[in-house]
């Protein structure tokens, strides 16, 4: 009796034991799935440039002497005609004064030989005077005259060399920091420069190109029907902080030569200025459309696996099956590839981001909308 009941318990202890053995089935991956997108792709080509007023007008002395009074706020608008700086009047004054006094003398020995020379000439037809007195009354009265012209000449440039003691704006603009002070002497020269005036209402991006985009891009815009035509002709620009300008800007034009020191072309686009945000002498990055693709394939830079140079991805089949494909791709386009080979418009593709996923598995698919440039949440 108790060997039937102890191999009953051995039994029913086998049975248990063979039903904890039998394993749960796995369940599928949760894997967030995208769609290629097919659309039109324009490429951009990023340079570094410097802003420039549309005139950058430097301000110099043209007259020696000290500075007597600013009449301006620096880094203010002036406008044209404006009085900016005064140089100390009085050596110019004085020299009017000197020119005048003897322009006065001239006319006065004018007044002299004219009356010389009239009282004489009918004396002369009467052979009452020498003809010798006669010449010489006419030369002195001729002389007189160009005494006159050339002593108003002296006036004119006295008074000329005064007004430039008044210094005024050239244009309507910004005014810098000035680089003089009130008693610091100056002098004409293109090495003293007293201050620059920019007019911001345009402002002007410098950027060089490589002598091989430039051919690469000349040769394409070349073409017949080229569509690259009109959009390199439009660029766009990132300030320092990043942040993208609201004004779009066109090439103004492009240097004659191509710099042999660096073997690159200058080139420089005019940008609207409304609200004066661009100033001289900042630095920005210029996009400049480069190259356009029609009808491309793109896909997250996410989803590209690759191993020893080889790019695949993996690919959403029947049943959610996923299947790795090699794939072409071409250049990027912001965090995304152009796909030129291997996979056609609406095929779906893992995000990828999991080293569980294998060919051949079987995925719980989690769709997922993306835009280029946008985070893939």
């Amino acid at each position: 009796m108790n060997k039937i009941y102890s191999s009953a318990i051995l039994l029913s202890l086998l049975m248990l034991s063979c039903k904890k053995e039998t394993p749960p089935s796995p369940k599928p991956l949760e894997i967030p799935i995208v769609q290629v997108l097919q659309q039109d792709v324009k490429l951009e080509s990023e340079f570094t440039g410097q802003t420039y007023g549309q005139s950058d007008i430097q301000i110099n002395p043209r007259v020696d002497g000290v500075i007597q009074s600013l009449n301006f706020k620096e880094g203010g608008l002036v406008t044209k005609g404006q009085l900016l700086y005064t140089i100390d009047p009085l050596p110019f004054q004085t020299k009017v004064s000197e020119a005048e006094g003897k322009l006065a003398e001239m006319q006065a020995r004018l007044a002299k030989t004219k009356s010389d020379y009239e009282m004489m000439e009918p004396l002369a037809k009467m052979n009452a005077i020498s003809q010798r007195e006669f010449i010489g009354a006419k030369a002195a009265y001729n002389a007189s005259k160009a005494s006159i012209d050339a002593a108003s000449a002296n006036v004119k440039n006295a008074k000329i060399e005064l007004s430039y003691s008044n210094i005024t704006a050239p244009i309507s603009g910004l005014i810098g920091i000035s680089k003089v002070r009130v008693g610091d002497y100056v002098r004409p020269g293109p090495a003293s420069v007293l201050n620059t005036v920019s007019d911001l209402g345009d402002v002007r991006v410098r950027f060089t190109m490589s002598e091989q985009e430039f051919l690469r891009i000349f040769r394409e815009m070349s073409q017949k029907n080229s569509q690259l035509r009109g959009e390199a002709k439009s660029i766009s620009i990132l300030l320092s902080d990043g942040t993208p300008y609201p004004e779009t800007g066109k090439i103004s034009f492009a240097d004659r030569q191509i710099d042999p020191a660096t073997g690159a072309v200058t080139f420089e686009a005019a940008f609207a200025n409304p609200q004066q945000l661009i100033r001289p002498g900042q630095y920005v990055k210029i996009h400049v459309v480069t190259d356009i693709y029609k009808n491309a394939l793109i896909i997250p830079q996410r989803s590209v696996i690759e191993m020893q140079g080889i790019t695949q991805v993996y690919v959403l089949g029947a049943n959610n099956k996923v299947e790795m494909k090699e794939v072409k791709l071409g250049p990027a386009f912001k965090d995304s590839y152009i796909v030129i080979d291997g996979l056609a418009a609406n095929d779906k593709i893992a995000l990828g981001g999991t080293s569980q996923l294998k060919s051949g598995n079987v995925v719980t698919p989690q769709i997922k909308e993306w835009t280029p440039g946008k985070a893939i949440n």
